[in-house]
Formats: C-alpha cells, sequence, structure tokens
C-alpha cells in the first residue's frame, strides 16, 4: 500500500498527472478539490462555490450523470500560449484532450475537453482555452 502511495504522489508531481487527479476528483464529485487544481487566472473567473454549483447542476442535474470515465491523449507541448485573446502569455503549456463519457438520462454521450497544464508557483495547474 505504501509502494502504490508513494508511486501515485510522484505521478501527481506530473502535467498529465495533475490532469488525472483533477478528473478523479471531478469523478467523485469533489468540485472543492477539482478546483484547487484550476490556475490562478481560472479562479478568478469563477469562485469556488460557483464552480461546485455548476458542475452539480449541469453534469449531474441536467444531464442526469452521476459519474463518467475519462480518456487523456497524447500530449502536445505549446510555446507562448494564450488562455484568452489578451491574456496573459505563458511560455510553456501541455495540451491534453481528454475525452469524457457520460451515461445518464438522455443515453450515452461523448465530450471532448482541451486541457492545458502550466507550472504555476511549482505546481502542476490547469487552465482552458477561452480565445475565440
Amino acid at each position: 500500500m505504501l509502494i502504490f502511495k508513494l508511486i501515485f504522489s510522484i505521478g501527481n508531481n506530473t502535467a498529465e498527472g495533475t490532469v488525472h487527479q483533477f478528473y478523479e476528483y471531478e469523478q467523485e464529485g469533489d468540485f472543492g478539490r477539482s478546483w484547487e487544481l484550476l490556475h490562478p487566472v481560472m479562479q478568478e473567473k469563477f469562485g469556488r462555490s460557483a464552480y461546485f454549483q455548476d458542475k452539480a447542476h449541469v453534469f449531474i442535474g441536467h444531464f442526469g450523470a452521476e459519474t463518467f470515465s475519462y480518456e487523456v491523449s497524447d500530449v502536445k507541448k505549446l510555446k507562448d500560449w494564450r488562455m484568452e485573446k489578451e491574456g496573459e502569455i505563458f511560455e510553456t503549456v501541455y495540451e491534453y484532450e481528454v475525452e469524457l463519457n457520460y451515461r445518464g438520462k438522455y443515453g450515452h454521450f461523448l465530450y471532448i475537453q482541451y486541457v492545458y497544464v502550466v507550472k504555476e508557483e511549482k505546481e502542476w495547474r490547469i487552465l482552458w482555452d477561452y480565445k475565440k
């Protein structure tokens, strides 16, 4: 058990490990903890309680899906990336395509989300693309 925890914690110190940890929290409905993995500029977009309420309302309430499965794609390394058209430039960002599979009251559906991960104060943090 100790070896498993050690390996698991090492994996969370990577960009991909952070993506997996984020979606594991989301699967559990622990939106407060998944929110903590968001980059501060993302956290400014919506407060912790608003994020929790929106996620629970949309995915559980509207979709009728208690949980989901997910798959993370191979990584792409991007240089000088921006989250928003006029936003901060991030020197190095890792892009993942995440495939989320939901089964709910409206049947089975697939949701694709692009996730960007950047190192912020020695911690990996999640960003989403808001460019239009």
